[in-house]
């Protein structure tokens, strides 16, 4: 099960930017990453779909609890962007 999730653009060649996702899991499960995509694919259109996926243990957030999404891009580009 999913505790928290956020998605961020990153750039990709052919598209321009594609989604990833950064995921919290509940307590106590683990999360098989492989398997949040097909269940994404089956739920939603091909372009909302994240094409990569982090599991974490919490999301950056600011005082007033909401996430920052500006560090997560930071984070994500540097995941995706080969050296």
């Amino acid at each position: 099960m999913v505790s928290a999730v956020a998605v961020v653009g990153v750039p990709d060649q052919r598209l321009g930017e594609v989604g990833m996702a950064f995921i919290v899991a509940a307590s106590g499960t683990t999360i098989d990453t492989d398997e949040l995509i097909a269940w994404c694919r089956e739920r939603m259109a091909n372009y909302k779909v994240p094409r990569f996926v982090e599991v974490v243990d919490a999301l950056p957030l600011n005082a007033s609890n909401k996430v920052l999404k500006t560090d997560l891009r930071e984070r994500a580009t540097k995941l995706v962007t080969p050296s």
